[in-house]
């Protein structure tokens, strides 16, 4: 048993994989923990999927996927859905629903961009466990090796915390972030340590290893632990290992004081308040999800992303059976398991879907990918409600099984 076991309870035993959910549902991501109720008027829906020029076939009347799309606008008001499907014949379909602005009524870009959220947790694991391969970190050293006297506070110590823990979110450190804060935060900058700040002036939530709790905290320790080790921003390590590599060409970390999404989109909404009007988050500052949420990209590439993560192109055999290697996740879904930045969720015709999601104003980004090669990624295009979560959940799992 290693240093990381050893420090598990019994309710924290580890395994290949989990049941229930769908990847989707684990947009715990960075604004996500505590949204609200965010009801609004239906909108008119989009035609029958879009043909792309990835060698894509439209269907010649709105099949599934499509009707699921058009249910989030007409029954959930949600103002715009964007989707990705690469089905079991290797083909991609691309679909839109509902409008890209509310304001002119305009289309949704096909594979337009969106801002992902916590799926940006998978691309700053991927980046640690690649500095794991290369003997510059290791999972169960003690976050005091390299962020030495960083952590320290109320019930928590970093040289009780190892690196596994902050992936894999059984540290037991505070939260840094709520959904007023990430809302109120819109037009601000905020450096790495000043958010840290703010969870370690609280009380540790459990003992590390004890427990599972979704937690961005993890996440900033984990970037700030990439810059120390490269000392190069980790923007530019995220996109030169795993961007660059993957060839996304529509995925990128802003840059600070970058406000803009820079290719075509659709515009993210959220309300202030439960009952208050929508308001356009489309242009934001990110620098408050950072390593935990601040990244662009497409529900494309998204797909491209996972998929070539679970093929075994950004990590050694060994790394990937480790960040799959999950523990149970009950808060997201019962049978749902949380790797090391990885969800494992069960699919309703069998087998699991390996993706992450992510949640921040304005977006909800959800999916994931088979090992034969199936994927899919959805987003819409508000903070979503509990409903809105759970139909475009059952979404994804219906767009992998079919």
């Amino acid at each position: 048993m290693n240093e990381h076991a050893a420090h598990r309870s019994s309710s924290l035993r580890q395994r290949p994989g989990g049941r229930r959910r769908t990847a989707a549902a684990v947009a715990v991501a960075v604004a996500a923990v505590t949204a609200g109720a965010l009801v609004q008027p239906a909108f008119a829906t989009s035609p029958s999927p879009t043909a792309t020029p990835e060698n894509v076939t439209a269907a010649a009347r709105p099949d599934t996927v499509q009707k699921g799309l058009d249910r989030l606008v007409r029954e959930d008001g949600v103002p715009g859905v964007l989707a990705a499907v690469k089905g079991r014949d290797g083909r991609t379909r691309n679909y839109t629903a509902g409008v890209g602005d509310l304001a002119t009524r305009t289309k949704v870009p096909v594979d337009g961009q969106v801002r992902i959220g916590s799926n940006t947790k998978t691309f700053t694991a991927v980046v640690v466990l690649q500095l794991v391969g290369e003997g510059k970190v290791e999972l169960d050293a003690f976050v005091d090796t390299y962020l030495p006297g960083l952590v320290r506070g109320d019930g928590f110590d970093g040289r009780n915390i190892t690196v596994r823990q902050l992936l894999q979110h059984t540290s037991g450190l505070p939260e840094y972030v709520d959904r007023d804060f990430a809302l109120s935060h819109k037009d601000y900058y905020s450096e790495p340590r000043e958010l840290l700040d703010r969870a370690l002036a609280q009380k540790a939530h459990f003992a590390p290893g004890t427990k599972w709790e979704y937690n961005n905290t993890n996440y900033l320790l984990a970037g700030l632990i990439i810059q120390k080790i490269t000392g190069r921003p980790l923007g530019e390590e995220i996109n030169r290992r795993v961007v660059d590599r993957l060839g996304l060409r529509h995925t990128y970390f802003p840059a600070p004081g970058d406000r803009t999404i820079h290719e075509p989109h659709p515009k993210g909404y959220a309300r202030a308040t439960e009952d208050g009007p929508l308001r356009d988050y489309t242009e934001l500052d990110p620098s408050w999800g950072w390593a935990a949420g601040a990244m662009v990209s497409t529900p494309g590439d998204l797909n491209r992303f996972f998929s070539g993560l679970i093929g075994g192109r950004l990590l050694k055999p060994e790394l990937l059976a480790q960040m799959r290697t999950t523990v149970p996740a009950p808060e997201v879904g019962a049978g749902v398991g949380y790797g090391l930045g990885l969800i494992s969720t069960p699919l309703s015709c069998g087998g699991v879907a390996w993706g992450h999601g992510g949640t921040i104003p304005g977006y909800r980004t959800g999916g994931g990918v088979t090992e034969d090669g199936r994927a899919v990624s959805i987003a819409v295009t508000v903070l979503p409600t509990h409903v809105v979560d759970q139909h475009a959940d059952a979404l994804v799992d219906s767009a992998l099984c079919r």
